[in-house]
């Protein structure tokens, strides 16, 4: 779902420290980059002493390679095996011209070998790097430790959350979200400030459901595509118990969807489904908003742009599909349990894989006894499976002219729950506290779930490289 990540490194030196410092943890930190699948930009050893960036001659040379690799280089990595110059590594990164994460490492002394031949003093190096940084205007982020050996478990924490945060802002980067339909009426809580996700790079492209009706209605039943995309659900989940007129309609919308998402270069959608799509088409798209999604191509009903966001931005950072989901219901008296729902249209690979919650295709329980239960087949049910779980929700305020989120971690559990759509049970540490915030600072019912463990690096791309105003949930 996710391209590895590829840094861009830079080695510092400083001249009256040891130099042979730089040969030995170059060659310790590039192994601990390999060993974690993270890909390499680096000077080559014989480019400059060591390949290390010194003067300003090294920190040009270092700055135009990165340049020449600006296309494949999500972030940079600082490595400090002695003090390290901090001109020349600030104006390799300002003279490259990357606007990229940022991580600063530096290693550790050993009280054993404090003589002149040995001696690091990067942890004062680290000091004075990060003031220039600061004072260069460029983001950066620290490791967990001041000072860290290369290849110490708490260092590979560092650089895995890092990865993260890369992905995250790439994925952000120039990010094209469809709105289809308009937000429902009923809907006031997916409000949101378009101008707000422009000015971090996030533009929305809106599409009518009128129009996108008429190009189904233009579709035969024979059609290639239309065919094809029927394959596509019936291998997908399965579908029983749903009338065959239902799937060949989600086909279609399945395939309408697709072109608009191609001709518009889209990489993520919103959709309008309560209730024009049944009162007016006789289906509701949450199978084709799960396959989407299953792939990382999030899709998020009642057309929450926001709640779009939040899935995108987690599946970049995790690999794995995410989905939108109502903070729903109480855990019996458990004030750190609740259950999370959705009609639905979550990823099927979320969902218990075997058994009597694994997912089907079913009708949709809550809208069928409005608008009649044959008008409502195409929703994915089951229970989602036991796993870690981060969530997310993104907001944008325009009452103080900015986006805001809240991010944690907790856990998907297997407490015995029987239902209807998609749900799970949730256990998240000092759980009343964060529903707190979440109703006293206005966001959202919904939130974006991820079985995976990402928050601390979501986090650091949001709020330092975005811009965003982030709460933690600890």
């Amino acid at each position: 779902m996710s391209k590895p990540i590829t840094l861009g490194v830079i080695v510092g030196n400083r001249g009256f420290f040891p130099g042979h410092l730089c040969e030995t943890g170059r060659k310790q930190v590039l192994a601990t980059l390999e060993k974690l699948g993270i890909g390499t930009v680096i000077l080559d050893a014989n480019a400059t002493k060591y390949g290390a960036v010194e003067s300003m001659s090294d920190a040009q040379k270092c700055a135009e390679l990165f340049q020449a690799n600006a296309g494949k280089i999500d972030g940079l990595l600082v490595t400090l095996p002695n003090f390290g110059d901090e001109r020349g590594v600030a104006n390799a990164i300002r003279w490259s011209g990357l606007k990229v994460p940022v991580l600063v490492h530096a290693f550790n002394d050993d009280p054993k070998t404090m003589t002149i031949k040995d001696r690091r003093d990067s942890f004062c190096g680290k000091m004075s790097v990060c003031n220039n940084l600061r004072q260069y205007q460029i983001p950066h982020t620290l490791t967990q430790l001041h000072t860290d050996g290369p290849d110490t478990a708490t260092f590979a924490t560092d650089l895995q959350d890092f990865v993260v945060t890369c992905r995250v802002v790439r994925g952000l980067k120039h990010l094209r979200i469809g709105a289809l339909g308009a937000r429902p009426t009923a809907f006031n809580t997916v409000r949101y400030s378009e101008k707000l996700l422009e000015q971090s790079g996030i533009s929305i492209e809106t599409l009518d459901l009128f129009e996108l009706f008429g190009w189904i209605g233009k579709m035969k039943d024979s059609d290639a595509a239309v065919n094809a995309k029927l394959a596509d659900i019936q291998k997908y989940v399965s579908a029983k118990s749903v009338p065959p007129v239902a799937l060949l309609k989600m086909a279609k919308f399945g395939v309408a969807v697709d072109k608009w998402m191609q001709d518009t270069r889209l990489n993520a959608t919103a959709i309008q489904c309560w209730t024009a799509m049944e009162e007016f088409f006789g289906v509701v798209p949450c199978t084709l908003m799960s396959m989407m999604s299953n792939m990382g191509v999030s899709s998020a009903c009642e057309v929450d742009v926001v709640g779009t966001v939040s899935m995108y931005a987690m599946a970049q950072a995790s690999g794995k599909p995410s989905a939108l989901v109502d903070w729903n219901n109480n855990y019996g008296t458990d004030p750190d349990k609740g259950v999370i729902f959705h009609c639905s249209n979550l990823p099927k690979d979320l969902f218990v894989a075997s058994g009597d919650d694994a997912p089907v295709m079913d009708f949709q329980e809550i809208i069928a006894g409005t608008v009649g239960k044959e008008n409502t087949y195409g929703t994915v049910v089951g229970r989602l499976a036991e796993a870690p779980l981060t969530y997310l929700r993104v907001s944008t305020d325009d009452f103080a002219g900015k986006v805001r989120a809240y991010v944690g971690e907790g856990q998907l559990t297997n407490d015995p729950l029987k239902t209807f759509g998609g749900y799970g049970v949730v256990q998240i540490r000092d759980f009343q506290k964060l529903l707190r915030y979440i109703c006293e600072n206005g966001f959202e019912h919904h939130v974006a779930v991820n079985p995976t463990r990402v928050a601390a690096g979501t986090r650091e791309a949001l709020s330092k490289y975005l811009g965003w105003d982030v709460y933690l949930h600890e």
